[in-house]
């Protein structure tokens, strides 16, 4: 592809309008657009950051606004082409909350209040009155009464004066009660209002946006509206061809690997059970854009505060990789800051997603979307639980890696013994176990794809398999116990027998902990 016909991706782009001034590409999402504005009901979506919220807002916003030429040749014009009602233009009041620093005092009435004020310019509607909830209540009237159309609330990111209150818990509840007075003129002032849209990455459990609006349509488990958001395997290969066609060039592997890389990184959310699975989109864009398979979703945020909970309540992290989570709609739908259970939390910000749905006991179960959710989550857990950790240390990943990829078992003892003599301490009365589980998890877990702990063969289960072009190491773990019996476990169980086949060297490695010292105490080693 030349400069000439290199095509622009909306990469960043969160304007509807923007996106088709510049001819940049789109992933036609307008039959939803058409669904939702023919409805009367209020909805409400939740989805993880950058997942294209804040453009479907501004879809809904430029449909509103009557703004039909940005609409030429997709979905919806077919759609609205016999209905003599569409593309009149309506008064749209959209919220905007994000990039804001909601940590300072009045953070959110200053912004609520920016808002008003514009529109309150706009339609000429100015008032002494100081009263938020009243100024957007008169403002509602006014604008219906002027225009003769009701009007069009849009509310982007309402929870993030909340989510940025982690750790500002009165500040979070004096935002809970702006929003009670703010947004309780959706309901009082319903006869004013044609459509309301609100999202958010969670559903705050009694924020008042949600008691007080009951008729408020979440449609975030929705099969109907599971793909609204995000990117469909069919959509990728539609609107997409020419970059796969050009990162595979670029990766020098063919387009049918390029795919399946693709899918193994980005792929995999599911907002319904029998609903279609979705791409990130921001992470898929990045990866065209810079043709490379990396991590992009976590550039624009680490989660410090789940990860801080997951550390603090002695999560086996384990159960993220197993399917062995668990949750029944009401918990995927609300979040309670005060409810200890880390998993609807984790589910609406996308670090899980659906894995599977048992339709007798309406259970879905959980786990990680793709690799890049997985990984890029595990290296942000792991300074957590391993003091001064990080690539400069001679005891990360990386190096762990290069020892492991060359055979240098002396050198991949050293690393393992530094690591576990660097947990963190803990003065809670958690087991020494749950900690060398757990970093074991990590550390081979991070390793990559050629790692399997806890595999299954068919005469038990060993706790770690790796395997390199060259090698394939074995591992048993042991606490408190020898290295030899971690051993004979591999040699009873025939744990190495599945490989005998196998040109690479094989090592069958015992390994034992002394947790009165915490400290990796035995190591032994047989090639197989």
């Amino acid at each position: 592809m030349n400069i000439a016909e290199k095509r622009t991706l909306p990469t960043g782009i969160q304007s509807f309008e923007k996106l088709r001034e510049f001819n940049a590409v789109y992933v036609d999402k307008t039959e939803f657009v058409y669904k939702l504005v023919h409805e009367v009901t209020p909805f409400f979506l939740s989805r993880p950051r950058r997942f294209g919220k804040s453009l479907l807002l501004s879809t809904l916003r430029a449909y509103w606004e009557g703004k039909k030429e940005l609409f030429k040749g997709l979905a919806i014009e077919q759609l609205e082409a016999d209905n003599p009602d569409a593309w009149q233009p309506y008064p749209v009041f959209y919220f905007d909350l994000n990039g804001q620093d909601y940590t300072k005092p009045s953070a959110l009435e200053n912004t609520l209040s920016t808002h008003l004020k514009t529109w309150e310019q706009q339609y000429e509607c100015t008032t002494n009155e100081e009263s938020l909830p009243i100024r957007f209540k008169n403002l509602l009237t006014a604008v219906h009464e002027k225009t003769g159309k009701r009007c069009v609330v849009l509310v982007d990111e309402y929870d993030k004066p909340l989510l940025d209150l982690s750790e500002h818990p009165e500040l979070r509840e004096h935002n809970k009660a702006v929003f009670k007075g703010f947004f309780g003129n959706l309901k009082s002032c319903d006869d004013h209002i044609r459509f309301v849209f609100i999202t958010g990455v969670t559903k705050y459990h009694k924020v008042s946006i949600f008691s007080d609006l009951n008729q408020l349509f979440d449609i975030s488990l929705s099969e109907e509206f599971a793909a609204i958001c995000g990117i469909t395997e069919d959509e990728l290969r539609k609107c997409f061809s020419p970059e796969i066609k050009e990162m595979a060039e670029k990766q020098k592997i063919d387009e049918i690997v390029c795919m399946q890389k693709l899918k193994e990184y980005y792929d995999g959310y599911h907002f319904h059970q029998d609903g279609e699975g979705v791409y990130n989109p921001y992470s898929l864009l990045k990866a065209f854009f810079t043709k490379s398979f990396d991590s992009f979703w976590f550039e624009s945020g680490t989660p410090t505060f789940l990860v801080k909970r997951l550390r603090s309540m002695d999560f086996d992290l384990r159960r993220l990789s197993n399917e062995t989570l668990y949750a029944n709609a009401s918990m995927l739908k609300d979040y309670s800051e005060d409810n200890p259970d880390p998993i609807p939390l984790l589910y609406q910000t996308g670090y899980l997603t659906i894995a599977d749905y048992d339709p007798t006991a309406h259970e879905y179960t959980l786990a990680f979307p793709n690799n890049e959710v997985k990984y890029g989550f595990l290296e942000c857990l792991m300074p957590e639980y391993v003091s001064d950790y990080g690539s400069g240390s001679g005891i990360d990943i990386f190096t762990l890696r290069r020892y492991i990829n060359r055979g240098e078992l002396e050198s991949i003892k050293n690393v393992l013994t530094a690591l576990f003599a660097r947990i963190t301490y803990t003065t809670k009365d958690t087991a020494f176990e749950h900690y060398f589980q757990t970093v074991i998890y990590l550390v081979f877990t991070l390793l990559g794809q050629f790692t399997v702990c806890e595999m299954h063969t068919f005469t038990g289960r060993i706790d770690c398999k790796v395997e390199t072009d060259k090698f394939i190491y074995l591992f048993e773990f042991k606490r408190d116990k020898s290295a030899e019996e971690a051993l004979k476990q591999i040699e009873d169980k025939s744990y190495a027998l599945p490989f005998s086949a196998d040109h690479r060297k094989v090592y069958k490695i015992g390994v034992s902990f002394d947790s009165e010292k915490r400290m990796l105490s035995d190591w032994k080693v047989i090639e197989a």
